[in-house]
């Protein structure tokens, strides 16, 4: 995983931590005030989104100690990693378009980012510039050309 997405996780983690729960306990107290919790759909509601958060944050807590965090200046122009920013030619299109391969952890990053584990990050994996790369796709096989990989 590269450093920013392991800063945005935790960030998110934090959030959760702190002003997410303090929400959902104001919540779980203002709902109370309404009467009988058997019948309290405000309640169950929140408790319902207590739950949802509380195993968000387990994932997240999870995620974070089996991380392996790649560091910038490691990340070759030589072949496409994790962390690098691949330029590829559609070779039917002639559409030239970038990429940046990250983890499957980070897949919700903003911008023109493929994770590792989609069909188009996995198979760019361990290419260099000049390799054509076939993906298999609904639609048929895409082939791409690298053009070139940077940090």
């Amino acid at each position: 995983m590269t450093q920013e997405g392991f800063d945005k996780i935790q960030e998110e983690l934090h959030e959760l931590r702190t002003t997410g729960r303090a929400e959902v306990s104001e919540k779980i107290r203002v709902a109370r005030g309404f009467g009988d919790l058997s019948e309290n759909s405000e309640y169950d509601e929140a408790k319902n989104d207590q739950a949802v958060m509380e195993a968000r944050i387990a994932q997240l807590e999870e995620q974070l100690k089996r991380v392996e965090i790649i560091d910038h200046d490691d990340i070759t122009t030589d072949e496409v990693s994790i962390g690098s920013v691949v330029k590829i030619l559609d070779m039917e299109y002639g559409d030239e378009l970038s990429y940046r391969i990250v983890s499957s952890l980070e897949s919700g990053s903003e911008g023109e980012t493929i994770t590792d584990k989609s069909p188009v990050g996995q198979a760019l994996l361990g290419h260099r510039i000049g390799d054509v790369v076939e993906v298999d796709a609904p639609a048929g096989v895409i082939s791409f050309r690298v053009v070139e990989i940077s940090r």
